[in-house]
């Protein structure tokens, strides 16, 4: 909270201190135009002063700087008139300065009603997303963890990316997935099977009568009310994990989303799964047997888990993010430093902005599990 306190009081300051450009303006303006010969008017230049005052201050601020360049005006058109009466030009100028300040303290105003507003939406969103899609623990059992998303959108903080770890006797089971589809209606959908998971992963059942439930979770729960038979409008690509605490095989099913990726001493090994399943929410159209995969993961391994958002991302040239071949040689042990190194060489790739949401889940296991 104080760190963000001080990232607040930072443009405050800045904008006192840029107030000083349009007051120096006002009064370069005024003195040059009173030294100025008779038939030459530099009043209407004042103007520059409010117009330029919105880019950092408030409406209190522009306010002011009108009023002066107002006062100014009407200072040069008395010192100017010998009579000691303002000319129809300068009344004119002074009227019309009058209309430009009130129209840019009424947008000044508005503008920062709507600052507010988008404000309020970001800490709505960021909630959500903390209640939805927490952050991983950083440690589950033996394993380390480490989590990250990345919404492409750039109001945005959560969109239809999931993931989720839950804890059961022998191991931590993982499920990372991705919603067909953009917005609220992608995140409900995440939200519905994240509470599938959460709610089935803890029993004892077996990954394929898992992997079951939730795809008649999908198929039921993202169908809308009275529909019957409308299977396929939505699905949810997902790989859901099996992991062992006292080592062995980790134990995996693929549901068409994008494989693993094992790093091993910096060489990185895709786990490709021989028959992979449908999408959940497809399993009413063809009825799969979901076969169950293993591959090896040993003490000091980082298991990477991730959306297509990450080796779908597209640099300038239309080149995709090439995750394996980047990755080759980073031996990071730590997952929230490898993750971060990978965050940053992500958005390098595609010059700073994602076009898809990415999600990324990094699981290592230490040398010496704990009991």
């Amino acid at each position: 909270m104080p760190q963000r306190l001080e990232g607040l009081r930072r443009p405050v300051r800045a904008g006192r201190a840029l107030i000083a450009i349009p007051i120096a303006w006002i009064v370069a303006v005024s003195v040059i135009d009173l030294l100025a010969p008779p038939d030459i008017h530099l009043g209407p230049l004042l103007v520059a002063a409010p117009a330029i005052t919105p880019l950092f201050g408030g409406p209190w601020t522009v306010g002011l700087v009108a009023a002066l360049a107002v006062i100014a005006q009407a200072t040069i058109g008395a010192l100017r008139d010998p009579d000691g009466m303002l000319s129809a030009n300068h009344q004119a100028q002074i009227i019309a300065l009058m209309l430009v300040g009130a129209s840019l303290v009424i947008f000044s105003v508005l503008r920062e009603r709507r600052a507010k507003e988008l404000a309020q939406v970001r800490y709505v969103s960021e909630t959500a997303q903390r209640v939805v899609l927490p952050p991983l623990p950083k440690k589950l059992g033996p394993l380390r963890a480490a989590s990250l998303y990345l919404a492409a959108e750039a109001e945005a903080r959560i969109g239809g990316d999931l993931y989720a770890a839950a804890r059961t006797i022998p191991g931590t089971r993982l499920m990372i997935g991705d919603v067909r589809g953009k917005g609220l209606t992608a995140v409900n959908d995440a939200a519905l099977l994240l509470g599938a998971f959460r709610g089935a992963a803890h029993r004892q059942a077996s990954l394929g009568e898992l992997v079951s439930y939730l795809d008649r979770s999908v198929c039921w729960d993202l169908m809308e009310p009275g529909e019957t038979g409308h299977y396929g409008e939505t699905f949810i690509t997902a790989t859901i994990l099996d992991i062992p605490d006292r080592g062995g095989r980790v134990q995996m099913i693929s549901c068409g989303h994008p494989p693993p990726i094992v790093l091993r001493d910096g060489r990185p090994t895709t786990m490709d799964t021989r028959i992979p399943a449908p999408p959940l929410g497809l399993g009413e159209l063809s009825h799969p047997r979901y076969r169950v995969d293993s591959f090896p993961f040993e003490p000091k391994d980082l298991l990477l888990l991730y959306t297509d958002g990450v080796t779908e991302a597209r640099d300038s040239t239309g080149t995709f993010y090439p995750l394996a071949e980047r990755i080759t040689g980073w031996t990071d042990s730590d997952p929230d430093a490898f993750l971060d190194r990978l965050r940053r060489d992500l958005l390098h790739h595609v010059g700073g902005h994602l076009n898809d949401d990415a999600a990324m889940i990094a699981i290592q296991r230490p040398a010496t599990p704990r009991a």
